[in-house]
């Protein structure tokens, strides 16, 4: 409904009366043009470019075509826009702030914008926003809806991916939601799914390549080390020698071994301690107290943990926080995302109610149970949800992080060599520069009667070059798609490339890539680069790291990129 369309996908600081009554006598509508809310879609619609998957990269992408003058529609399978962005990810994975450069940038420029407008730019919420880079979930959206009303670009919600036609190598339509037909030249998938490009024929991958696959020295289960977090010896077994809830059968692979194993997802939620603003902590549905047995284990060993010991909340604006995962049992649902990647749209609502269920109950848990320490429930207590974010979901988080799904083997696989090693590329489209960060994969027993997290590194990285071709599938499988969130990289690489800026620097290179596309009527794969890499850079792109303001040019062999 009208209420619900607007603030769920363009959330404000608050629900605004009207609202509430045109979502009672307001016929359900799907479609946000340019401010204004029109009835349902035409059977059959056309444009341009379709884009699948309204995160910040498809939103980025359809900014970025429409600025070309091209014709866009931009499709959500959920009621959401901007993905983690909007979603409680305030406090942006950064990296080197040089790094970021065109339409991210802009982003980030306007947010900062927007708390010097409302608050004076010697306020504390400017000095908290940290040059635009951490801000209010609303805040973004806010900064969304404007760069989409400038460019008058069609978007349409609940419209999830049913079936895709192709001729040939190319698509010519796909159908959604109750039938809805797109028709487009060129398509992008901007989804952190990848449905458009898996359900197209498109070649790739879910979970851990092997150490030997491509010589990767992070590739694989992990080495038992401190990365394990238990530091104390828990033991997960229960009186009749059972696991306890939350612990994977196991046993470990040896180190390097692939797998299908998916690095762990949460909610990034907006907490704070304000008491005008702070709600108290919701019970889940079906709450069983026994299910944390394995925590309530791990606090008798730890009595005097802190609250950020068991999770990472970063101060945002107006004493808000974007909180996180922290410690051996925390918000990420280890191990309990491995059928996401690929599941059906059953299977993926059950887990992404899992995921709430379980993370609302640990923090349930922690407030209310009586075998937490009293210090510790305390603290617990003093924090809660924000009661002015995310209204139209009780207050909870509409985006689960998927951190990571499928992933495109596409013309060229990124590497932990092109991450470390062979930086710079001829056709780079923009740059990563996060740690190769990946978290765990599993929570196993160990041989001595314990427990340990598998699957976690954090190898810190100098900026690097993202190749135009890790977009492109390969042109046998498709000529006319692009694919800059689920792109082709390996694990390890792709712990590095995942971050919102990355997807939004990848989503303005694939926005003009496409109009190029049709401009020369060619396939993704053979557009002139170089009038693509120009674009860009008269996009303000940063495209090699070598043009990172104040950063010196490395010396590099020309035949291999190594410097």
């Amino acid at each position: 409904m009208l209420g619900k369309l607007l603030t769920t996908t363009l959330p404000l600081a608050c629900t605004l009366p009207i609202f509430l009554f045109l979502e009672l006598i307001t016929a359900e509508l799907n479609i946000f043009v340019g401010g204004a809310v029109n009835a349902q879609p035409a059977k059959t619609e056309s444009a341009d470019i379709v884009i699948y998957g309204g995160t910040s990269s498809g939103i980025v992408a359809a900014v970025a075509a429409a600025r070309e003058k091209r014709s866009v529609i931009l499709l959500e399978a959920s009621e959401h826009l901007g993905g983690m962005t909007t979603g409680g990810l305030g406090a942006t994975d950064v990296g080197n702030p040089g790094a970021i450069g065109g339409y991210g940038r802009e982003f980030y420029n306007r947010v900062e914008q927007y708390y010097i407008r409302r608050y004076g730019k010697d306020s504390p919420q400017v000095k908290e926003c940290r040059n635009g880079f951490r801000f209010e979930p609303h805040v973004a959206s806010r900064v969304y809806r404007d760069m989409i009303e400038e460019c008058g670009i069609k978007v349409y919600i609940r419209e999830p991916l049913r079936h895709v036609k192709k001729e040939g190598n190319r698509i010519v339509e796909i159908v959604t939601g109750g039938g809805r037909i797109w028709r487009a030249n060129v398509y992008i998938d901007a989804s952190y799914e990848g449905d458009l490009m898996a359900q197209a024929g498109v070649s790739y991958v879910v979970g851990r390549e092997g150490r030997k696959d491509f010589g990767e020295s992070l590739a694989g289960a992990q080495e038992f080390s401190k990365a394990h977090q238990w530091y104390i010896k828990v033991s997960p077994y229960d009186a009749m020698g059972r696991l306890l809830p939350f612990v994977q059968p196991g046993p470990l692979d040896p180190p390097g071994t692939g797998d299908r194993k998916v690095q762990a997802y949460n909610f990034r939620l907006c907490l704070t301690r304000r008491a005008d603003l702070r709600l108290p902590w919701p019970r889940p549905r079906h709450y069983d107290a026994g299910k944390y047995e394995l925590l309530a284990r791990y606090l008798a060993a730890r009595p005097d943990v802190k609250f950020a010991e068991l999770c990472n909340p970063v101060p945002v604006p107006n004493e808000k926080t974007d909180t996180n995962n922290n410690g051996p049992f925390s918000t990420d649902h280890i191990g309990a995302n491995w059928d996401y990647p690929d599941g059906d749209e059953a299977t993926r609502r059950r887990i992404w109610q899992d995921h709430v269920d379980y993370i609302q109950g640990f923090f349930y848990f922690l407030a209310h149970d009586p075998r937490v320490p009293a210090k510790l429930q305390e603290e617990v207590r003093s924090w809660g949800l924000s009661k002015d974010e995310f209204g139209d979901t009780n207050n909870w988080p509409p985006q689960l992080y998927i951190r990571e799904a499928r992933r495109m083997r596409g013309l060229y696989i990124m590497t932990q060599h092109d991450i470390q090693e062979q930086r710079y590329k001829e056709d780079s489209v923009g740059l990563g520069s996060y740690n190769m960060d990946s978290h765990h994969v599993q929570r196993v027993p160990t041989r001595e009667g314990g427990v340990i997290n598998e699957g976690d590194f954090q190898v810190r990285v100098q900026p690097y070059s993202i190749p135009y071709r890790s977009l492109c599938p390969k042109n046998e499988e498709c000529s006319n798609l692009l694919v800059p969130v689920c792109l082709s990289a390996t694990h390890v690489a792709y712990g590095s490339i995942r971050m919102e800026p990355v997807y939004m620097i990848l989503g303005q290179a694939s926005g003009v890539a496409a109009h190029l596309a049709i401009e020369h009527r060619c396939p993704v794969q053979e557009i002139p680069v170089a009038t693509l890499r120009d674009k860009l850079r008269q996009q303000k792109a940063i495209l090699s790291p070598d043009e990172i303001p104040g950063k010196a040019p490395a010396k590099k062999s020309p035949a291999t990129g190594k410097e």
